[in-house]
């Protein structure tokens, strides 16, 4: 190993590796998509009313659209690539009957490179933890008491997202306490909007 290379023998130069770490970033940024957005719709409802049965079947709505909408997205995203890969692909082939063996060597890598394996799996990532993300808050709804539903989840939301913060600034192999105390701040100030928006139109509807 040169110098060079032992100065730098700890930074993710490798494909594979780089494509790992994308997908657990993708895994901590969907966690904190779920955590946030289905919690958000559980404050807020729950600042309207306290009966269990509104809060819950809201927030079971919003974890299921926001995994479908993730999923659409996804979908859209990888097939506008998909078609310009076609494109792209039907070009190469156009040279590849003029220009065979410097084109077959491109063409090869081309498919190579191009598969849709690294997206389908970053796809399951945040499909999966925005899910289990969003799981927390309910899980926060349904145990706790009444007296204490919002503020366990309040503790039970801030808690998981400064995890998840830690875990986001250590992948990007940054400082920790910044990504943390930014989700945390983040989180707690959805929450809080929600909530008082929920109390607001609750007091005035039920009123």
């Amino acid at each position: 190993m040169t110098g060079l290379e032992a100065t730098h023998a700890d930074e993710p130069h490798s494909g594979g590796l780089a494509n790992r770490l994308n997908w657990l970033r993708a895994g901590v940024l969907g966690a904190n998509d779920g955590i946030v957005s289905v919690a958000a719709i559980a404050v807020g409802v729950a600042g309207a009313t306290p009966q269990l049965g509104p809060i819950l079947a809201a927030s079971v709505a919003g974890l299921v659209g926001g995994a479908i909408s993730m999923a659409l997205g996804e979908y859209v995203s990888v097939s506008s690539q998909r078609d310009s890969e076609h494109a792209l692909i039907a070009k190469e082939k156009t040279e590849l009957a003029t220009m065979p063996h410097e084109e077959l060597a491109e063409l090869t890598k081309l498919y190579q490179d191009k598969g849709l394996s690294p997206q389908t799996a970053r796809q399951v990532a945040e499909e999966l933890t925005f899910t289990i993300g969003g799981l927390l808050p309910i899980l926060a709804i349904i145990l706790f008491p009444a007296s204490m539903r919002i503020s366990a989840t309040f503790v039970a939301v801030l808690a998981a997202l400064a995890i998840t913060g830690a875990i986001g600034g250590y992948l990007g192999d940054s400082p920790i306490l910044r990504p943390m105390v930014r989700v945390v701040v983040g989180g707690a100030l959805a929450l809080a909007a929600t909530f008082l928006i929920g109390r607001l139109l609750g007091t005035t509807v039920l009123s």
